[in-house]
């Protein structure tokens, strides 16, 4: 816990757990922070939801909380900033009321709509070839055919909810609903609305909606907030919001998407600096001067919550929650900690014994857009140990982000070295030498990294209200120990790769089979 210093943000991150709140400085030290679960709701026909309410209930209960676990002393926050999951759906009416569940990044009901979006006629990768080229001419991106974006979440609410749909004022993204609800301003970050694939992302200061994209989609430009820039303030706390917070009146920044605020609090903020993030999800990325995409295999540079700058964008769908999955599914031991599972893991070398595991448990997105794909353990035997059980659940995690890491590298062209290493995944001296073996690059585990969203956020409203230049960033933020890729482990890891792309692609026509009626998450 940092000692209290002369300024301090109150930062929100909206986890899919849950959210995250602490007091950090305007330097970027945790002085205090607090965390509350919500729970996923899982719908009978599939579906993956959250209740908005529920997220509030938790943040006002953390805020509490972590200003009470505040130093004496402590100054109170200049200005609220916040950050959260992005590709999540909430429809509210004009007072900011949400008017249903949330339709979860991992909610994949939407996937019908989202490929009957991308015809008509032939099509390509997917998409008619004329409605691809335009989306990635002027986005950067296209519709997930898997539904898991707002394009095919808005429109599964259309078909399905059609009340809902005709009372919402706005379908906004978590963070824009937060923001929305503590100000009465309903408005969108730039990069928060990127992801609806109707913005015009080719000048990177003067991000606005397309009306030819939104048509291409099927939505509607009257249900879609207004487009504020990056970093800018929305409004200020209202007088009811600031006490349920437990703080007073301040200025509230606009949202940023967990991915963008992730790069901040990682340190890694210059171009081609990279960070890799293993928490309920996963993504390799790092800040490019260009705006670039590779449909084929969901990598794209958006616009990132940095003034002028782009960021790359991947997503593995499941990364830690694979261990959690273990734990309390398979093994059905949800007492045991994961300190401990890792340990077990850490008796057994690399490779597993030959227990291959693909970490595909809600489809995958990066570099497979491929919703009917699902994990498995390969190659068990009477001799396989729960250590070996565990081991090939990091190990897999990691393969997988070495698939997703070939392709990112191949579009910023060139290594991403030096790799800052983030989440509550990091927190683990093993996997963070697995990361390295497996992409045989140096991985950097950042100090505090499961705090790395809520000090991202701060930085970025330190740098909204004139406390930090971006330069500045990454001096404040630590390396806590680095890992150096080891060449025999490596070369086990070479083998397995391979065996691991081939899995996918020898099974892939029955997973499609297997789950072709799913519309929806597994549950």
């Amino acid at each position: 816990m940092a000692a209290p210093s002369e300024a301090n943000i109150l930062a929100i991150d909206l986890g899919t757990g849950g959210p995250k709140v602490a007091l950090v400085s305007t330097r970027g030290e945790v002085v205090s922070d607090a965390f509350e679960p919500t729970p996923l709701v899982l719908t009978e026909d599939g579906g993956v939801e959250q209740d908005p309410e529920g997220w509030w209930n938790a943040i006002t209960a953390a805020s509490r909380r972590a200003i009470a676990d505040a130093p004496a002393g402590t100054p109170p926050p200049v200005a609220v900033a916040v950050t959260a999951q992005w590709v999540t759906t909430v429809a509210i009416d004009e007072d900011a009321n949400p008017l249903m569940n949330a339709v979860s990044w991992m909610d994949g009901r939407g996937a019908p709509y989202a490929r009957r979006a991308a015809g008509p006629g032939p099509r390509v990768a997917g998409y008619n070839p004329l409605k691809l080229a335009r989306w990635l001419r002027v986005t950067g991106g296209a519709p997930s055919l898997s539904g898991h974006d707002p394009v095919g979440q808005i429109l599964l609410i259309q078909d399905r909810h059609p009340d809902v749909y005709e009372r919402t004022r706005a379908f906004v993204e978590p963070g824009d609903f937060l923001t929305a609800r503590m100000t009465g301003r309903i408005v969108s970050s730039a990069e928060s609305a990127t992801v609806c694939w109707g913005t015009d992302n080719r000048k990177i200061d003067a991000i606005a909606y397309d009306d030819g994209l939104l048509k291409l989609s099927g939505l509607s430009r009257e249900k879609l907030p207004e487009i504020v820039p990056s970093g800018s303030i929305v409004g200020e706390l209202l007088p009811a919001r600031a006490a349920e917070l437990g703080i007073d009146p301040v200025p509230v920044v606009a949202s940023s998407p967990d991915i963008m605020s992730a790069a901040i609090g990682s340190g890694a903020v210059a171009d081609y600096a990279a960070h890799l993030y293993v928490g309920t999800s996963g993504w390799l990325s790092c800040h490019v001067p260009f705006k670039k995409t590779d449909p084929f295999h969901n990598v794209a540079a958006l616009p990132s919550s940095i003034a002028g700058r782009y960021l790359v964008c991947t997503e593995q769908q499941c990364a830690g929650a694979t261990l959690a999955h273990l734990r309390d599914n398979l093994l059905g031991a949800p007492e045991i900690s994961f300190n401990d599972l890792v340990a077990e893991a850490g008796e057994c070398g690399p490779g597993a014994g030959g227990v291959l595991f693909t970490p595909w448990l809600n489809g995958e997105r990066t570099p497979l857009d491929d919703h009917h794909v699902r994990a498995a353990y390969a190659n068990l035997s009477l001799a396989t140990t729960r250590g070996a059980l565990v081991r090939a659940t990091l190990e897999g995690v990691a393969l997988n982000a070495r698939w997703m890491q070939l392709h990112t590298e191949k579009l910023v062209g060139r290594e991403l070295n030096d790799i800052a290493f983030i989440g509550g995944g990091a927190e683990s001296s093993l996997w963070a030498q697995i990361f390295a073996d497996v992409l045989g690059r140096r991985i950097n585990r950042i100090a505090e990294p499961r705090k790395a969203n809520t000090r991202g956020a701060a930085l970025l409203a330190s740098l909204a209200l004139g406390h930090v230049r971006v330069g500045e960033i990454p001096e404040r933020v630590r390396t806590a120990e680095s890992h150096e890729p080891n060449a025999a482990n490596s070369a086990r890891y070479d083998e397995l790769f391979d065996e691991f792309r081939g899995f996918y692609k020898a099974n892939r026509k029955m997973y499609t089979r297997l789950n072709r009626t799913n519309k929806g998450a597994t549950t």
